[in-house]
């Protein structure tokens, strides 16, 4: 069974039309599309974090009173730069809210992307230490991350503490289950095969950090065959998930052909379509967007070989369109799931 839940930017402005004009629009707004998703049937709600702009950047706090008004969709980041985070502050955050939220925390953790400012971390107080690189820096966070919410003991106990002799003390509290709960966004094949090799969920989004003039689902399909064979070979349990991010924008009604209208006209006469590109000093498959009526977009993404072999899509909703716009496409996008899961199982 395919599941579906949306990938909300979390963009706040005050552009014309925007519906999610300041910081206190997006918090609320953003609990609004949690709620509308689960109302609708969908299986997860999923929120991007970046720091130094005008969207969600503290994800914690916004994942509780998520899970505070939810009961059963799977709450997640897409994804958290680790270079920013102390891990085990994190870890006792990861904690508290998925202990409110019943153990529904899916947590995305990466490098990050490019960004902002000239060194974020740096002014968070994490700057690069002598002799690492980035990725380096963010592996060893999210492994002390993993170590934390495992329940190892991670601190020498001093004399009050209530601890056996050598026992070392670990972080609280502790949420059953969250350590098998942690996925990393990969961009290219190479940190696929690491993420299966570490034991994590992986995530690929609608830009992958390779390009062989094939289609994105191409391209991100060997990527996705690349992390499964490496989890196997590592000798992990249980089966690895995978989760990939499109642009989908269902028809359905004269406000959706308003906003929409005009991405079908270019997918009729051919300007929708994969790009090539460069970022981060790689040249990139950029994915296409699929629009048009529900039958239009499974039809296209039937021939996706990344979404039919993922076991989660993760749809980019208009946020600033607003909570009450987006629960309209909802339905349709379980509609959408429900044609892929019997196409997958079939």
């Amino acid at each position: 069974m395919k599941n579906i839940g949306f990938l909300s930017f979390g963009w706040y402005s005050k552009a014309p039309g925007s519906k999610v004009r300041t910081p206190a629009d997006l918090m609320h707004d953003t609990i609004a599309l949690a709620e509308a998703a689960e109302d609708a049937g969908m299986d997860g709600a999923w929120i991007r974090i970046h720091h130094y702009d005008q969207n969600m950047s503290s994800p914690f706090p916004m994942l509780a009173a998520m899970g505070a008004r939810t009961s059963r969709v799977e709450l997640g980041t897409g994804v958290i730069n680790m270079r920013y985070e102390n891990p085990l502050y994190m870890a006792e955050a990861a904690a508290t809210a998925d202990l409110i939220a019943g153990g529904r925390l899916q947590l995305g953790v990466s490098r990050g992307s490019p960004e902002a400012p000239l060194d974020g971390p740096a002014s968070f107080g994490y700057p690069l230490p002598a002799g690492t690189t980035p990725a380096q820096d963010a592996t060893d966070r999210i492994a002390r991350f993993r170590e934390a919410i495992s329940g190892v003991g991670i601190a020498e106990p001093g004399p009050q503490a209530h601890a056996m002799r050598g026992q070392m003390l670990p972080i609280t509290p502790q949420s059953p289950g969250l350590s098998d709960r942690i996925w990393y966004g990969a961009g290219n094949t190479e940190s696929a095969r690491r993420v299966g090799a570490l034991g994590m969920h992986l995530m690929s989004s609608t830009l992958v950090l390779e390009a062989t003039g094939e289609p994105l689902g191409v391209v991100q399909g060997r990527q996705l065959e690349a992390f499964r064979e490496s989890w196997r070979e590592a000798g992990h349990a249980g089966e690895p998930r995978v989760s990939v991010s499109r642009s989908i924008m269902p028809i359905i009604d004269d406000a959706t052909r308003t906003y929409f209208g005009p991405l079908l006209e270019r997918d009729t006469m051919g300007a929708n379509r994969d790009q090539v590109g460069e970022i981060d000093n790689s040249l990139s498959t950029f994915g296409k967007s699929y629009v048009g009526d529900v039958d239009k977009i499974v039809r296209e993404l039937r021939d996706d070989d990344a979404v039919m072999s993922a076991d989660t899509v993760l749809v980019t909703i208009p946020n600033q369109l607003g909570a009450d716009f987006n629960r309209t496409t909802f339905d349709a996008l379980v509609a959408v799931r429900q044609q892929l899961s019997g196409a997958h199982s079939g």
